[in-house]
């Protein structure tokens, strides 16, 4: 039976140190602040921005968030962008995405001042991720990274399987498990037989968002299985990549959805929002 990552617990004592972290910056009369642009009615995202709000207020930061209606256009959105990379109030700065036709979003990353790209989605955020010289660690790549730390499970010398390869999730997740000496293979829906590459992983992670795509059968007895695929079922339920059921007695360790990776995510967010201000007042 599989050892539970419980991302909710681990959440807790991310926050609970940002709090402290956020604490401190109001004794110097600074108070950390994060901005969230919202560009549409997506249910889904709108979902996640009341959660980052209930985190900002749980972390001492102050949440703002910009609602725009889904006809924005993209010059109004770099219009907001800019103003908030000016306003000394605000320290971060995320795009929820998705955003909708007609807005690129990496124009819309790029327009982010580094400085306040709490999400490490900016180009040269991106590419210091690569040179192993961080500045901002992606939200759900570190939260991933902090939830094998926290149960010790060692990267060094073990094969890890992604699934998954956009610039949010797969890619710089390869980048931070090559940073800490797994081998790395990266998979995607053009992969044939995915199943002979994931039976090979010690770690598998997959962000493929397909729910189903892995099956017990396609998990190699006693890895480490990380599901970062959150969909909304027919009947409004959340489910991941990963068939808990048939993986947990095979994995040795595996994370749940919800409550595995997600917490995480929103958690390493006020992380590098309190950072993004401490660094402001050095």
């Amino acid at each position: 039976m599989a050892v539970l990552m419980d991302g909710k617990m681990l959440a807790k004592e991310v926050k609970s140190e940002a709090l402290k972290r956020a604490e401190r910056l109001r004794e110097k009369r600074i108070v950390p602040g994060l901005a969230v642009i919202l560009v549409g009615d997506d249910p889904a995202s709108a979902v996640y921005v009341r959660n980052k709000q209930k985190d900002c207020e749980e972390c001492g930061i102050r949440g703002t968030v910009i609602r725009l209606s889904a006809d924005t256009t993209q010059e109004a959105l770099l219009v907001q962008i800019a103003r908030l990379n000016v306003d000394h109030a605000v320290h971060g700065i995320l795009v929820q995405q998705p955003l909708p036709e007609g807005i690129d979003p990496f124009v819309a990353a790029y327009a982010v001042d580094p400085c306040k790209d709490v999400d490490a989605l900016h180009p040269q955020n991106a590419g210091l991720i690569a040179l192993d010289r961080p500045h901002f660690l992606p939200c759900t790549p570190a939260g991933v990274m902090a939830l094998f730390d926290r149960y010790g499970i060692g990267l060094k010398g073990k094969h890890a399987v992604i699934v998954g390869r956009s610039h949010i999730v797969g890619k710089p997740m390869a980048q931070l498990l090559l940073g800490r000496d797994a081998t790395v293979t990266v998979c995607h829906s053009r992969t044939p037989e995915l199943g002979a590459f994931t039976r090979q992983a010690d770690i598998l992670i997959s962000a493929a968002g397909k729910i189903g795509l892995i099956t017990g059968d396609m998990v190699k007895p006693g890895a480490a299985v990380v599901d970062v695929g959150v969909s909304k079922k027919a009947d409004g339920k959340l489910a991941g990549d990963v068939i808990f059921a048939e993986a947990e007695p095979v994995a040795s360790y595996i994370t749940p959805v919800p409550g595995g990776v997600g917490p995480m995510t929103r958690a390493i967010l006020m992380k590098n929002t309190i950072t993004a201000a401490v660094e402001e007042t050095t």
